[in-house]
């Protein structure tokens, strides 16, 4: 496994295009910056034409949809297919509602996704499987999460990532599974929407043919970090967590990674 993304993402700087919610945009700038890349926060209508061409990626974020970013994500994304660049989904609560689930599926079929990243209620729901989720929470359910981070790849012809206790990401062919993290992560908010955000990052510093390496290797840093941050907090210091992954993520590095990361084929 290659873990040199983190130096490239030092030395590149990628501009990462975020079309993400009102809860999650300043983490996820933060964290991207903290990595070394560059965040570029706006669903403006206006820009959507502009952006494309000078983001490196662009991850779309369904947190907090309104007409108008829908409208955004439609533009931006097409013009990114167009220009050859990665687009990453974060498909937060696709199931909750009729309205989300509507919106994924126009998402999914008007826009080519480098990769997807959510929890596992949400890639079920993507992969047609009954699961019982809870809003915008992973719920629960008995399906096998590594078939379905596959079933769910070979569906939209993309890296898929289900993040859990176990991360597994699959390109439909093979499913590698991440067991680093921390019980930390569900208990901040936007922890996930960050992770797309690095996704992101990681994609635009790769080729093409590099998509699956790239994701597991986000991943992983990104598992790694969190649990580094954890180690020196008792489990209630959720604020502590909150910084203390911010300053992970801002010192980890790629032999830190190749060091700690627990990364294995399914």
């Amino acid at each position: 496994m290659n873990f040199q993304y983190l130096s490239k993402i030092r030395q590149q700087n990628p501009l990462v295009h975020n079309i993400t919610n009102l809860v999650s945009a300043h983490f996820t700038a933060n964290g991207l910056l903290a990595i070394g890349a560059s965040p570029f926060m706006s669903s403006t209508l206006d820009e959507m034409s502009q952006v494309p061409a000078i983001a490196d990626a662009l991850v779309i974020n369904m947190g907090a949809l309104s007409i108008t970013q829908v409208e955004a994500m439609l533009m931006a994304g097409k013009a990114m297919n167009e220009l050859g660049k990665p687009v990453v989904l974060d498909p937060v609560g696709a199931g909750a509602t009729a309205y989300r689930q509507q919106i994924a599926k126009k998402l999914l079929s008007e826009i080519r996704f480098s990769a997807i990243r959510g929890n596992a209620g949400e890639v079920a729901f993507l992969a047609g499987v009954d699961w019982q989720a809870k809003g915008v929470d992973a719920g629960c359910g008995h399906a096998d999460v590594a078939m379905l981070a596959k079933d769910c790849a070979n569906r939209y012809g993309c890296v898929v990532a289900v993040s859990g206790v176990v991360d597994y990401v699959s390109d439909g062919d093979v499913v590698f599974t991440i067991k680093n993290g921390t019980p930390m992560f569900p208990k901040i908010t936007a922890s996930g929407c960050l992770l797309a955000g690095v996704c992101g990052a990681f994609l635009a510093v790769a080729t093409p043919s590099e998509a699956l390496q790239a994701v597991v290797a986000a991943s992983g840093s990104y598992a790694v970090a969190g649990e580094l941050a954890a180690a020196r907090l008792e489990q209630t210091q959720l604020g502590q967590f909150y910084v203390g992954l911010m300053d992970c993520l801002g010192a980890i590095d790629d032999d830190t990674v190749a060091k700690f990361a627990k990364i294995d084929e399914y």
